[in-house]
């Protein structure tokens, strides 16, 4: 991604009496097959992001503003809802781009891989800096695609508030309900943008019902469109009670006019702003004390007279608690909504002092960041984004890695801008930057000033648990959640061109992984071969393409398989004795376990212990029978994939003096296997969520398909004139759906999927799976 790109280095600027040394631009010199041949490679960019007009005062306003002014906002939505383009609107009317982007055009400023380009998609979450009406705007655009959901999982991590973005003619899509899941994980504040209100077949109120029902969401009206689908031509502010209309002979939408809503012109239009008023004013005063003290007090005999502040204020504080969602309207690719969605971002959405983060009171001021993203760059090595929670980033600065325990330095420190990065002398608590020179470090890694920063936050937090009785282990208090990795569900073998690109490909994995810690790389021990784990078929074909354009390798992929999982039926028991002499030294171990089937999802094993082994054995192999029953798991005695939902229980355990613990994880690891082989086994599939938008005449032949591939249809839904197909299907059955899909539909229909469980196979499939696998069919 950013392997190809040229540097060119900009000298001493003068702007408002500010130097600004080192400035640094790159441009994308990647060759966009699909591009239209009249659209220019390169963004006309400003000549420096954030410098624009006289508003800037000194450089420290422009690197460091006050902390609440600066908001961290993320931009997450089902794939195609239009983050990418509200993105880009976003930065053409802040002032950092001076033409609007396309994704179809590919030439977007977030979207600036080759592959999302070519494919109209956003593949990695891009982070850009922009400032708006005084205010520090840190904003990541993340993909829809659910194979890429770490990607939106990380990013979300790290934000103070996010805009959810919403196709108003299809309301609440499949992949929205997944990304507000994890935003309600997180506890992120969100604002609703309901988009493409120019859509044939948009509808607010279809939109805002089905954000009530399905995502059992409060919203809170702050918009009314003037007009749906091809007659909308501007909103209502519900708040002020103004009406804001673009200029139709504008081609940019910069122009807008905002007129009061007076009893003359616009009757209708003011009885029905009056009346969402005063729902939302009620609506707010259910949900905030305050707000409904206020009211009750001076403004219980005419809402009118209540001012737009302190409405603002008090849903402000309703979006915090996260007790209702803030809705507002518009249709990015025609220009309208943009600018008051980015007023909303600033007035209702949290600064970073206004999230409660309990780990800031335990390293007061000193350096606290989280890693959270890692960029490979072919010139300068790894990039790492760093969302800073306290402290001062500096470059030049040696920080301490509390994950790796181990110590780096910081080269250089630069504000994202997508693939343009300015470099800056110093960055404080609250923003989020990009720095250069970390080697070691990973996504999910905790950055501090120096290891005694570290221990001295681990005891103030060791005194603060123990007045509240908790008992937690010293080294997790100071380490930031980091994020949760899904389980691959797809894999294949991966080989170079040659023996002698074997140690170039292995380079190339390592980075990528780096970047991206949901690929999985491993080595079968029967073949030899390097297996790729992915999320799913779209992101093995993007990584091969990346190996293929970024590292000049030609690589091969083996057929795409599906990851089964297995687990036993019954309970059995196993004994094992090893007795080894290894020069003089004697190591005999004896062991006895049980393995039995849980009913609790469990991914590990659970490992229990029998009342008869003894404490003082137990302190000193606990670590080495522990390792010995997961590395037993690891391979199943069916197919060798990963064992779940099984306990193992230690019955006895017999150490001759001297032997090694690594004989004892060995011994032990065997039994299990034993005791595994012996058991009734069982082969677990993925079992997918799918849910299909398909227009009414196509609905027989989907269901039909659907039916065949072992499919199980919950609901069928109606939205608008499309009927949405509800239900799960096996992962194998549903490979290379997209393109029967197309051809069942004339290209009409989208689907969506998502990994629900894993489900025991009937015995017949199952045998099938068997036969397959060892050559037999």
């Amino acid at each position: 991604m950013l392997s190809n790109l040229r540097i060119c280095a900009v000298s001493h600027q003068t702007i408002s009496s500010v130097h600004i040394n080192n400035i640094c631009c790159y441009k994308v010199r990647a060759s966009l097959k699909r591009l239209k041949p009249h659209v220019p490679l390169g963004r006309n960019y400003s000549s420096l992001p954030g410098l624009i007009g006289n508003d800037i005062k000194s450089l420290h306003s422009i690197i460091n503003p006050p902390i609440a002014k600066i908001r961290n906002i993320g931009i997450m939505a089902h794939i195609d809802a239009g983050k990418t383009t509200t993105t880009e609107r976003i930065l053409y009317y802040s002032g950092y781009t001076r033409s609007l982007g396309d994704v179809d055009d590919g030439d977007t400023v977030t979207d600036f891989m080759a592959q999302e380009r070519e494919r109209g998609i956003t593949i990695q979450s891009a982070a850009v800096t922009f400032d708006w009406k005084g205010y520090r705007v840190n904003l990541i655009d993340t993909p829809g695609h659910v194979d890429f959901t770490l990607e939106v999982e990380r990013c979300l991590r790290v934000l103070d508030g996010a805009v959810a973005i919403f196709d108003a003619s299809a309301g609440v899509e499949a992949q929205t309900l997944t990304v507000w899941r994890q935003a309600d994980k997180h506890n992120i504040p969100r604002i609703c943008f309901l988009n493409k209100m120019d859509k044939t077949g948009a509808s607010f109120k279809y939109a805002v019902e089905s954000i009530r029902e399905k995502l059992k969401a409060k919203p809170l009206l702050l918009q009314l469109p003037i007009g749906e689908a091809k007659t909308f031509k501007g909103v209502v502010d519900v708040v002020t009670k103004e009406k804001l209309l673009w200029n139709s002979n504008s081609n940019d939408g910069r122009d807008f006019e905002r007129k009061p809503l007076l009893e003359m012109s616009d009757p209708e239009l003011l009885k029905e702003t009056t009346e969402a008023r005063n729902a939302l004013i009620e609506q707010v005063a259910d949900l905030d004390d305050e707000f409904a003290d206020l009211v009750l007090e001076e403004f219980s005999e005419n809402f009118d007279l209540l001012p737009a502040e302190k409405l603002q204020t008090a849903i402000h504080r309703v979006t915090l608690a996260q007790t209702a969602v803030p809705v507002l309207c518009g249709s990015a690719l025609k220009n309208k909504g943009i600018q008051p969605l980015l007023d909303a971002v600033t007035v209702y959405l949290p600064s970073p002092e206004e999230r409660n983060y309990e780990f800031l009171q335990w390293y007061k001021d000193d350096l606290c960041a989280l890693a959270f993203k890692v960029l490979h760059d072919k010139q300068r090595g790894p990039l790492v984004f760093m969302r800073i929670y306290s402290g001062t980033i500096k470059p030049q600065l040696a920080i301490h890695n509390v994950n790796g325990n181990c110590t780096e330095r910081i080269s250089r420190l630069l504000l994202p801008f997508a693939d343009q990065h300015v470099e800056i002398p110093s960055l404080t608590a609250g923003n989020i930057a990009l720095t250069v020179g970390l080697k070691h470090t990973a996504t999910g890694d905790t950055i501090v000033s120096s290891k005694s920063s570290a221990l001295a936050a681990a005891r103030r937090a060791e005194r603060e648990g123990e007045k509240k009785h908790r008992q937690n282990n010293e080294a997790e208090r100071v380490l930031l959640a980091g994020v949760e990795i899904p389980e691959p569900v797809f894999f294949c073998t991966i080989e170079p061109p040659s023996v002698s690109k074997q140690p170039d490909l292995e380079h190339a994995l390592k980075c990528l992984q780096r970047e991206d810690p949901s690929l999985k790389v491993r080595l079968d021990p029967d073949s030899g071969q390097t297996v790729l784990c992915g999320m799913g078929e779209l992101h093995i074909e993007i990584i091969h393409d990346r190996i293929k354009r970024e590292y000049g390798l030609e690589t091969y992929l083996g057929p795409l398989q599906v990851a089964y999982r297995e687990t036993i039926l019954n309970s059995v028991r196993a004994t094992d004795i090893l007795d080894r002499t290894l020069g003089d030294k004697r190591h005999l171990v004896t062991v006895e376990v049980e393995a039995r089937p849980i009913e609790t999802s469990s991914v590990t094993p659970v490992i229990e212990y029998a009342e008869s082994i003894s404490e003082g054995l137990l302190k000193v192999s606990k670590e080495a029978i522990e390792s010995g029953i997961h590395s037993a798991c690891l391979q199943g005695p069916l197919l060798g994939s990963p064992v779940q939902d099984v306990a193992i229980t230690l019955y006895s355990l017999t150490v001759h003096p001297g032997t090694s613990t690594t004989m004892i994880s060995a011994c032990v690891s065997r039994c299990v296997q034993k005791a595994l082989k012996k058991a009734d086994k069982q082969v677990l599939e993925p079992l997918m969520n799918l849910e299909v938008t398909v227009a009414r005449d196509y609905l027989s032949p989907v269901l039909a398909d659907l039916a065949q591939r072992r499919g199980n249809i919950q609901e069928i839904q109606t939205r608008q004139d499309n009927k949405v197909v509800i239900g799960f299907v096996p992962l194998a059955d549903i490979m290379g759906y997209s393109t029967v899909l197309r051809t069942l539909t004339s290209g009409s229909a989208t689907f969506a999927l998502e990994l629900s469980t894993y489900q025991a196979m009937n015995s017949q499939d199952q045998n099938t799976l068997l036969n397959r696998r060892s050559g037999l069919t």
